[in-house]
């Protein structure tokens, strides 16, 4: 009974003092608005003067979510790679954005290491945490133990909510196939054993499209969906993996999904009925942020519904909970207004 009585102030001591894990939010406080609005963009060169970050701010985004190539370092010496996050992480107009959108986004080749990289890049591992250090993830996020940077966060505004799925199309991607017969690097291969998101990333996705309760879903890959001519990255590079994204949104009745994408240094939107998909299937792209295909003199996308705007510019989504539409804006320096397209979609 005396050893008992000892033990007891050390234990409730110890209760009292230990420190609790830091949980990571994958749902936002209630947002009370009519609207929502999410910023987006990519390939952002460190060593580029960005002239944007004011301009996006004009335009009031509730968010902002990276489309990759936040950076560009394509190498093996991670010092190098962290010290070119922290070389952006220290751009004042960057610093001064972030103080008040929250950041989300994923990462493409040139911020993952290896100009068009993919599984095989051997210090995948040591370049996702620097990733997430850029991010601010917490130490003990589970983000941090997991392979691959893909995650996922609701945000709830007024009786709507809106997910948010940033995908990893570079930590598990097979090898592309080398198009040796034409001008363009790559070339679709039926392979069904490509994989663009890797099997723990494709259950992972199954679980949050079946489990969700959204009336919006918008899904970030840092790649082209349905652009799939241009011969350069793009899913449709693996036919098969487009066709079981597809069949995913209509087994699991995804409402309302469109996915952001980058990469290309042009911006445009496209759109592809999908059958038992109940609303057309828009990918968005808006990029570059520092630098553009200037020298673009056009390519076939039999999807593409907004002409391609080849100056640096970045995306707007603006919502309309009570009308149940989405206006898509690509915007440029001096906030100008490139290309506008309105959706419509179900309640």
């Amino acid at each position: 009974m005396k050893f008992i009585l000892k033990i007891l102030p050390v234990f409730f001591l110890f209760i009292l003092c230990k420190p609790k894990p830091v949980e990571e939010k994958n749902a936002s406080n209630p947002i009370k608005n009519s609207g929502f609005t999410i910023a987006f963009g990519s390939c952002n060169n460190q060593n580029l003067q960005n002239n944007l970050w004011k301009e996006i701010s004009k335009n009031n985004p509730n968010i902002w979510i990276w489309g990759g190539d936040i950076i560009y370092s394509d190498t093996e010496d991670m010092t190098y790679l962290k010290n070119n996050y922290q070389l952006q992480k220290n751009n004042k107009h960057y610093s001064n954005f972030i103080k008040n959108v929250e950041v989300l986004g994923t990462w493409d080749d040139h911020d993952f290491g290896k100009n068009d990289g993919g599984r095989d890049y051997k210090y995948k591992k040591e370049s996702q945490q620097l990733y997430l250090d850029f991010l601010d993830v917490p130490q003990n996020s589970p983000r941090r133990k997991q392979e691959g940077v893909y995650f996922a966060k609701d945000f709830a505004v007024n009786t709507s909510i809106i997910k948010v799925i940033v995908l990893d199309t570079r930590y598990f991607r097979t090898e592309l196939t080398a198009d040796n017969n034409s001008k363009k690097r790559y070339k679709p291969n039926l392979n069904s054993n490509n994989s663009m998101l890797g099997e723990t990333q494709w259950n992972w996705l199954k679980d949050q499209l079946h489990n969700s309760k959204s009336d919006y879903t918008v899904i970030m890959s840092s790649i082209q969906f349905l652009s799939n001519k241009h011969g350069f990255e793009t899913w449709g590079n693996m036919p098969n993996e487009v066709e079981k994204l597809e069949r995913l949104l209509v087994e699991t009745n995804t409402k309302n999904a469109l996915i952001l994408s980058g990469d290309r240094h042009i911006s445009e939107i496209s759109s592809k009925n999908i059958e038992g998909l109940k609303y057309p299937l828009i990918d968005f792209t808006s990029s570059g942020m520092t630098h553009s295909y200037t020298s673009y003199s056009g390519e076939e996308n039999p999807y593409r519904i907004v002409d391609v705007i080849a100056k640096k510019s970045f995306g707007i989504l603006k919502f309309d909970l009570i009308n149940s539409k989405i206006t898509m804006e690509i915007r440029g320096e001096k906030n100008v207004l490139y290309r506008t397209y309105t959706q419509k979609y179900m309640k």
